[in-house]
């Protein structure tokens, strides 16, 4: 069975989770850290942070008009009962273990039940980064599986931006998930090296990697 950042992992680079995996890094360190969940502390606050005369923590990355702004237009965007519960979930920090992934489901609530992954970084400019994508659909699955009834949507906040995406359960999302599980269950070495450090820079094993990386002129054949 994989976790549900293994399989985010996956969808990213291959070979920054069989780095992890030989390593036994059993979480990676922008989830566990103490920033992090800082961070994610800001996602049950939102009422409050609403309110103009509040003090905009410093985790927020976002100015506070931007914020509120992001805030207000997910608010009015979403259903009124799911704002309210996404602000005052019916259960956080709960862990999930379905058929082929299990994790941790930052917030839970509805009817049927919906879960939402709380992330600490920037957004992109629509949707969800397709690592963040799979992992949602990690989840979903999950929790479907345990309580035995569909789910077919989750949530990605982003809290340091004032942003809340629904993660529908598409047919392309479910297929990126199934990908990174198949890439998960079939690692038995590393997988090939990329042509392009774009994903490297921040990677904590880029030093021994050994990832062949090209300039731009070489890309064009140049």
């Amino acid at each position: 069975m994989h976790a549900f950042t293994d399989l985010a992992t996956a969808a990213y680079c291959p070979r920054k989770l069989y780095y992890r995996r030989t390593r036994g890094d059993e979480e990676p360190p922008d989830e566990a850290s103490e920033a992090a969940r800082r961070v994610r502390e800001v996602a049950f606050r939102y009422p409050e942070l609403l309110d103009p005369t509040s003090e905009i923590p410093p985790e927020v990355e976002a100015t506070p008009t931007q914020f509120r702004t992001r805030l207000s237009c997910a608010r009015e965007r979403l259903d009124r009962e799911v704002w309210a519960r996404l602000a005052e979930p019916d259960a956080r920090e709960v862990f999930l273990e379905g058929k082929e992934a299990r994790g941790i489901a930052h917030k839970l609530f509805g009817d049927p039940p919906t879960p939402s992954l709380v992330f600490a970084g920037e957004p992109p400019d629509r949707g969800v980064w397709e690592p963040q994508g799979v992992r949602a659909v990690a989840a979903a699955k999950a929790l479907a599986w345990e309580r035995q009834r569909p789910v077919e949507r989750a949530f990605a906040e982003y809290p340091a931006h004032g942003v809340v995406r629904e993660v529908r359960l598409t047919t392309r999302r479910k297929a990126a998930y199934r990908r990174a599980v198949r890439v998960a269950e079939s690692m038995d070495g590393p997988p090939a090296r990329v042509d392009s450090d774009g994903k490297c820079r921040a990677c904590e094993y880029r030093a021994t990697c050994g990832t062949r990386t090209r300039s731009l002129r070489s890309l064009l054949g140049l």
